[in-house]
């Protein structure tokens, strides 16, 4: 396992992250114990959750994946590892947390970070992240930026200032960004160089074979401002290891839960699937090795998050660590994405 600095932080990160969003809803506390432990003997040091898991949320499973990881965390060697969790934005969905409010304003920010750090079983948290945006932004492969749906939005620099509180008082080490843009991620860098205050050292968004729209602007500006991308989706909610070409399969998160696969409900992704696996299967690789090496491939990814409802899921995303795709396995994939560019944004 290799470790990359995260950003301008002191964290060095595995360059694979175990994502969590599983544990409480398809995952029991045994299976996310069991995840743990063999992602942490094979190098991990980087897990990441949410205040609003297990997906898809609901009230009475909310929490969970923080608990269950807490449960675990009280066994280590906290010191050793990176834990990342998040706080959830405004959104009509999600209602029961904090009784719907989730401006990212200083009373929910204090109260979530408390709630957090209960659950999880921990002083501090090393990575705090801003799940999405306080402002109106398109998000989870919503369409194009629309002006009318602006809202009401706590500025940026009252937000930092809490972070800079909760930073002095050591209860979260630094400060993430999520679900952001080119704009956010440089309004987000320049307040806080003009006022003094935390900057974020990552950012964590979509990336993968059939949404590479991080490249076009997010990656310069993230470049510029020192921000490492933590990708998430990197097999894109499962289509990119090809279960889904033949049917939906039982139990898979797409039959069990209605409308979350939508994101990937979009025009030439199932040809896009069938020509990326093309080529892992003439190099000897599965799909799921092809899609993780190719996300980790990239100059401007610090880690890359897998998440696994099963062992056998987790130690083949876990191996794609070894592989290495060499310039003509990479000429291959760009020239599909020439032909099928970002089916899935």
């Amino acid at each position: 396992m290799e470790y990359k600095k995260l950003g301008d932080s002191d964290l060095l990160v595995s360059e694979i992250c175990l994502g969590t969003m599983t544990y409480g809803q398809q995952n029991t506390v045994e299976d996310a114990s069991e995840q743990l432990d063999y992602a942490v003997s094979q190098g991990v040091n980087f897990i990441d959750t949410a205040e609003m898991y297990p997906v898809p949320g609901r009230a009475e499973t909310q929490g969970k994946t923080e608990e269950y990881i807490g449960q675990w965390l009280v066994k280590q060697q906290r010191d050793k590892l990176i834990i990342a969790t998040k706080i959830a934005g405004p959104t009509s969905r999600i209602s029961w947390i904090r009784e719907g409010k989730r401006q990212i304003d200083r009373p929910n920010i204090e109260q979530a970070v408390e709630d957090s750090l209960k659950r999880l079983q921990t002083d501090y948290i090393d990575l705090y992240q801003i799940h999405w945006p306080d402002r109106y932004v398109p998000l989870f492969g919503a369409p194009n930026y629309d002006p009318k749906h602006e809202r009401e939005t706590v500025p940026i620099a009252e937000q930092l200032e809490v972070f800079a509180d909760l930073i002095k008082a050591g209860k979260i080490r630094y400060l993430g960004l999520s679900n952001e843009t080119p704009w956010g991620v440089c309004e987000f860098c320049h307040v806080a160089k003009q006022l003094g205050l935390p900057k974020g050292v990552s950012i964590q968004n979509a990336y993968s074979l059939v949404n590479r729209v991080f490249d076009i602007h997010l990656s310069e500006a993230c470049r510029f401002n020192n921000v490492g991308l933590l990708a998430y989706s990197p097999l894109a909610f499962g289509f990119l290891t090809g279960k889904y070409l033949n049917g939906i399969p039982e139990n898979s998160r797409v039959a069990l839960f209605s409308g979350f696969g939508q994101r990937y409900e979009k025009s030439n992704l199932t040809e896009a699937v069938k020509a990326y696996i093309e080529i892992a299967q003439k190099h000897n690789l599965t799909p799921a090795q092809l899609a993780l090496a190719f996300v980790r491939s990239r100059w401007f990814v610090t880690s890359t998050i897998i998440g696994a409802t099963t062992m056998e899921q987790l130690k083949e995303n876990l191996s794609s660590g070894n592989v290495t795709l060499d310039k003509d396995i990479l000429a291959e994939i760009d020239a599909v994405h020439a032909r099928y560019p970002n089916p899935t944004p």
